[in-house]
């Protein structure tokens, strides 16, 4: 799991500096690690002392702690309650993701992201007062599913659940025609910000600027009619 995948860490909020991880499985590592290479403060945690070890051992956190996260003295003490934000990455301990949740956002922490692993699971955690639940197998499963049915598009960003700015691979039913032939807007109800010419793309590109087969623009629609696009 890389950063790419990690698309709730885009709409973290500037300002945020300090960070704490609760839950160090897969999901919690490859957070931790993305936002210390991003160069913030991270405080990595689980009840796991195995798992504390391997994350102090691995360098991907500023500091690691055993602690078990049901119990809001714990949390405390490790300074939990201080932090900007909190990832609660428990997803496969039901019980124990809900507890922590409300743990961390009745004790008045600003911003809570919590993982969750079904539906229900999701709905529980926003009732305790989670601001945002994220679901990483189902939002894997989604980005392999495009990448499997539409090869052209290099890389989405996902402005919310309905909307997204796309790179893709000029397809050869655009080669050699200008934006204004191709009328995005009206026959598919997107729009180009930035075309490839090869070497640097050309952002707000000219109406009549010709498109060439197998270089890159970037388009932003929503994603049913980014999928109707011949790519």
């Amino acid at each position: 799991m890389n950063l790419k995948s990690l698309k709730f860490l885009n709409n973290l909020r500037k300002e945020n500096r300090q960070f704490a991880v609760i839950g160090l499985g897969r999901f919690g590592r490859a957070v931790c690690s993305s936002l210390h290479r991003m160069g913030y403060e991270v405080l990595g945690t689980d009840i796991d002392e195995k798992l504390v070890t391997q994350a102090l051992t691995q360098k991907i956190a500023s500091h690691a702690i055993q602690l078990d996260s049901t119990e809001p003295e714990s949390l405390k003490e490790a300074g939990i309650f201080e932090m900007d934000t909190v990832i609660v990455a428990i997803g496969n301990y039901l019980q124990e993701s809900i507890i922590t949740t409300l743990n961390v956002k009745e004790a008045g922490v600003n911003y809570v992201v919590a993982k969750a692993s079904s539906e229900i699971h999701g709905k529980l955690l926003q009732r305790v007062g989670a601001d945002h639940v994220v679901f990483p197998e189902y939002e894997a499963g989604c980005a392999l599913a495009q990448t499997l049915t539409k090869p052209a598009i290099l890389e989405r960003f996902e402005l919310d659940p309905e909307n997204s700015i796309v790179e893709i691979l000029i397809p050869e039913e655009f080669h050699g025609k200008t934006l204004a032939q191709l009328e995005l807007r009206g026959r598919y109800g997107v729009i180009a910000l930035a075309v490839s010419n090869g070497d640097k793309f050309v952002i707000n590109p000219d109406p009549q600027q010709k498109l060439t087969q197998g270089l890159i623009m970037v388009i932003i629609g929503s994603n049913k009619n980014i999928q109707r696009l011949p790519i």
